[in-house]
């Protein structure tokens, strides 16, 4: 079984001093809270003039690195909200890849997912990340959308619908049964949409199911190829399997399947 309540490589806060840490205490929801308050989407951080040296920010990739960069800031523990300007310039994905670093670290298991999101444009389900925890009292693994926790966006981000978010993983098994326009899933901003848009995201989302939440625009093994749709019926085939195993929460397949060289991260991208 894959242990969801130690850290991974990317998620270990060891090098992070308790005193910062500590305050952030409470139920999994209270943890991941202050996420939204210290990490700042790179189209917000432009709106208020941060200096452009700061956007490299949204490369760190270890969850360490992004408190360090916070502290460097203001060295106020997490619990501590931060003005805008003093926030880590981020993606979805660094509010969620610290979420889950904090509830590990209170070692609650948690999870990093890479899907997409159907709540922040109309007809569209737009590429995104989320973090889940296990629910004991419930059986159950509770999704949240950290970086919108507080706000208006959503009625219930501390708890997601199954049509709010689906996983990678989940948004190619429907595509494969032809339940959703493939179209209509991609890049906010960008021309990336499609079927090549899922397939990335269901091997970005087994990645983070062995606990390596890699950047978004990170690719590996044959993903290039298979944005451009050139990859072909076996590859298609592969991602039904791994498909299949992550929403059976199946630990040994999903570990088994990131075994193999064209799905798993080598290890130089992330260390």
């Amino acid at each position: 079984m894959i242990d969801y309540a130690a850290p991974g490589p990317l998620t270990n806060l060891d090098e992070v001093g308790d005193a910062v840490l500590e305050p952030v205490i409470g139920h999994p929801l209270e943890i991941c809270f202050p996420a939204h308050t210290l990490v700042i989407q790179p189209n917000d951080a432009q709106s208020i003039g941060m200096p452009w040296e700061r956007f490299a920010e949204n490369q760190l990739r270890a969850a360490a690195d992004i408190v360090q960069a916070l502290l460097a800031l203001d060295p106020a523990p997490l619990s501590v909200a931060r003005e805008p300007e003093k926030r880590v310039i981020g993606t979805c994905r660094h509010f969620a890849v610290l979420s889950c670093a904090l509830l590990r670290y209170r070692g609650v298991p948690a999870r990093v997912r890479c899907g997409f999101a159907n709540y922040f444009q109309p007809n569209q389900a737009l590429d995104h990340w989320i973090t889940e925890y296990w629910d004991a009292d419930q059986d159950r693994w509770i999704r949240v959308d950290s970086e919108i926790l507080g706000q208006s966006v959503l009625s219930h981000p501390e708890d997601l619908r199954p049509d709010d978010f689906l996983s990678g993983g989940e948004a190619w098994s429907a595509f494969r049964r032809g339940e959703i326009d493939a179209s209509r899933f991609g890049v906010y901003g960008t021309d990336n949409w499609g079927a090549g848009e899922i397939r990335g995201n269901a091997v970005k989302d087994l990645a983070a199911l062995n606990k390596v939440e890699m950047l978004p625009w990170d690719e590996w093994g044959r993903m290039e190829a298979a944005y451009k749709g050139d990859t072909g019926p076996e590859y298609d085939d592969l991602l039904d399997a791994l498909a299949t195993a992550c929403s059976a929460d199946d630990s040994g397949a999903v570990e088994t399947l990131y075994a193999r060289d064209d799905l798993k991260v080598p290890a130089a991208l992330f260390r």
